[in-house]
């Protein structure tokens, strides 16, 4: 069962921009910033206890990682505590779904 919408990532082309924009202009807060190898991902709420964030992605490198994906539209991210068995209804539903995979957040 989804919980709650957690995060709805944003694909941006300057990630230090947008996060600007989100803090200095709209008054957002910076909840974590990871910077690895692999990706730079900074989440921005509007209140550091907020339930949903907004995740700034970069748009060239999560093209590169997803082709397929859409990057003309943000994508949602729904949380829940039981995301095998989300998955497997997902799938017995015919919904589309890709790969579970497990990133160094969470």
């Amino acid at each position: 069962m989804i919980q709650q919408l957690g995060q709805v990532m944003i694909y941006v082309d300057n990630q230090d921009a947008a996060k600007s924009f989100w803090t200095e202009k709209v008054g957002f807060t910076v909840r974590s910033e990871e910077n690895n190898a692999q990706f730079r991902m900074i989440e921005i709420a509007p209140t550091s206890n907020a339930e949903t964030s907004f995740v700034l992605q970069n748009k060239q490198m999560v093209a590169q990682m997803e082709p397929n994906l859409n990057l003309g539209t943000p994508s949602i991210m729904f949380f829940t505590d039981t995301i095998e068995s989300l998955y497997e209804e997902f799938k017995a539903k015919e919904i589309t779904v890709g790969d579970l995979v497990e990133i160094p957040s969470g």
